[in-house]
């Protein structure tokens, strides 16, 4: 389908390679695409966001022996490598397979064992389209496995995606709904649920040994993404970040869906931020303002220096908020 996609937005989109693709969202003006009302499909999205699979590189961090984060096209995918194998949480898009593959036997695997998904989500779960049929063993929140299995529009608020269902060759095939553990490299390691938040499958993966949890996109280093359309919750995204907070060490490295590997610190600083924003919002929309009345209010202006444009963030915690509120 056929897109005409505004210079400054092909600039903008170019941040992405940095692996901030959330900031990257917040900081596109909803104006830029108030002409197309269609959800793009993977090719019209790659234009807009002027991101090239054949040129983009995986960077890799290594936070231990075994552990490592790569970053690249999408979410951060968190690394586990040892004598069990290996196991990868999130894995981006198929077409950066063989450079992630080529990542990974330099930190040591010889193949992928298991693939978590932290969410269904398209920057984060299209890898299993390669993975799947591969034999990697796929594991996710029940809620995200069902959504993968149908047509879902995710709304950006700057721009629609349509994301569609995956084949059967490429779902999770182990599933759990609020709590699950693997013993696997010598550690172990808990996947967590609590509750609707980025979306309603969300998952945070603890690895106690490491001192790790990757937080797929429910924790990010600028504002978040919150997909209210699809069940997605400002609260529950605090309230989720709380709970892991709890479980965690105040030197646990917290590994963002996008940016830069994290601190107990900033996780604590990224839920106040969210509680504070819920509240001042909600008062507005209490009060009968328009989104459009929000955002020019500037709630969040004393946020900004460190989470950067909230164009998006406002407009999709907003959404959430109202529904609630109706």
């Amino acid at each position: 389908m056929p897109h005409t996609v505004p210079s400054t937005v092909r600039a903008l989109g170019r941040l992405a390679w940095s692996g901030l693709f959330a900031l990257t969202l917040a900081a596109l003006s909803p104006a830029a695409f108030a002409h197309n009302h269609e959800p793009l499909d993977l090719d019209g999205l790659l234009k807009a966001f002027g991101w090239d699979f054949n040129t983009a590189e995986i960077r890799v961090e290594k936070l231990t022996d075994n552990y490592y984060v790569l970053f690249g096209v999408g979410g951060n995918i968190g690394v586990s490598v040892g004598a069990n194998g290996t196991m990868i949480v999130d894995n981006q898009f198929p077409q950066m397979m063989p450079k992630i593959e080529k990542a990974l036997a330099g930190v040591g695997s010889k193949k992928v064992d298991f693939a978590i998904n932290t969410h269904w989500h398209f920057d984060h779960a299209e890898g299993n389209l390669a993975l799947g049929p591969a034999g990697t063993w796929i594991v996710a929140q029940e809620n995200s496995r069902a959504m993968m299995q149908d047509d879902h529009v995710i709304n950006l608020a700057v721009v629609k995606y349509l994301q569609e269902a995956y084949p059967d060759d490429a779902l999770p095939v182990i599933t759990y709904k609020d709590a699950m553990q693997f013993h696997f490299n010598g550690e172990q390691i808990d996947l967590l649920h609590f509750g609707p938040a980025h979306t309603t499958g969300d998952t945070a993966v603890y690895f106690r040994g490491t001192n790790a949890v990757h937080f797929g996109d429910v924790f990010n280093r600028g504002y978040p993404f919150i997909d209210a359309d699809n069940g997605g919750d400002i609260d529950g995204m605090a309230a989720f970040c709380e709970s892991v907070l709890q479980l965690i060490e105040k030197d646990t490295r917290v590994i963002p869906g996008h940016g830069e590997v994290g601190t107990y610190n900033d996780l604590a600083a990224y839920i106040s931020m969210l509680k504070t924003m819920s509240l001042r919002i909600s008062g507005m929309i209490s009060d009968g303002k328009t989104l459009e009345q929000v955002a020019a209010a500037k709630p969040s202006a004393d946020y900004d220096k460190t989470y950067g444009d909230p164009t998006g963030f406002i407009d999709r915690a907003y959404t959430s908020i109202a529904k609630k509120m109706k």
